[in-house]
């Protein structure tokens, strides 16, 4: 069994997730551990990349800022953060970055790398299923998953995608970029409901949540819940006193769907 799969052994599974480096390292540490103390079932950790296209305005922004910034993030530096977190952090932790972040580190150093340090799993958002190739054997052998995702518009695609799915299938709920959504008007259960007849896997939503009310009714549909851009909101406003409420965030989240 996959070590991702630990995280929806317990109910509904609260996945954060933030922009390493943002506002600065050390903060993103505190972060992740307010995040545990709060209830998160498994975080997602974006290394920040100068062109994120899955991403909407803030998350890039967080980007641009993590690679200007005073600790000039980079991926080994990336990779100590992850050392030190995990002297205290046991939950699954996954890495969120693009095709181009690991092709220029060298996928196999990269990906052994991920092992070493107890990454459970990868999710490159600009990989198409037809692509994974280049990047799914070399986490098989290095016992991660390499996350797929699908999307409202991926219709007979999501049967295939799924058979081959691994550690959790990243629905994406809303077409675009990553964001805040006042509505998600996509049929979630339906999108579920098709890779649930591929594989027995959990099903984590993604893209738009943002409040309690959408985390609770979202998790209706689905085994998890993930949310980004409202959380790396809250870093952008409150800064390097981000730690409290982004606990107290993240709380109200966990809270909504247990």
């Amino acid at each position: 069994m996959s070590n991702i799969a630990k995280a929806f052994e317990h109910g509904k599974a609260f996945i954060p997730f933030i922009t390493c480096g943002y506002p600065d390292l050390e903060t993103t540490e505190k972060i992740v551990y307010a995040m545990v103390d709060a209830g998160a079932d498994l975080i997602e950790l974006g290394i920040p990349f100068s062109d994120p296209t899955a991403e909407g305005p803030v998350i890039q922004e967080a980007n641009i800022r993590a690679l200007a910034g005073a600790d000039k993030v980079t991926t080994d530096k990336v990779f100590d953060l992850v050392r030190r977190l995990r002297q205290k952090v046991t939950i699954p932790m996954v890495f969120m970055t693009y095709a181009n972040v690991v092709f220029s580190y060298g996928s196999e150093r990269f990906i052994s790398t991920c092992k070493e340090i107890g990454i459970d799993g990868l999710i490159l958002p600009d990989i198409p299923y037809e692509e994974k190739e280049e990047f799914d054997p070399i986490c098989k052998q290095y016992g991660l998953d390499l996350v797929s995702l699908i999307a409202p518009t991926s219709h007979e695609r999501i049967s295939m995608i799924a058979k081959e799915a691994n550690g959790f299938v990243y629905c994406v709920s809303s077409l675009g970029v990553t964001g805040t959504r006042t509505e998600i008007t996509t049929n979630v259960g339906e999108m579920v409901a098709l890779v649930k007849k591929a594989k027995d896997i959990p099903c984590a939503i993604g893209f738009g949540i943002s409040t309690p009310e959408q985390a609770k009714k979202m998790a209706t549909s689905a085994d998890g819940v993930i949310v980004g851009s409202a959380i790396v909101k809250i870093i952008a406003k409150y800064g390097r006193e981000a730690a409290q409420p982004v606990f107290e965030y993240v709380k109200s989240m966990k809270d909504a769907i247990s």
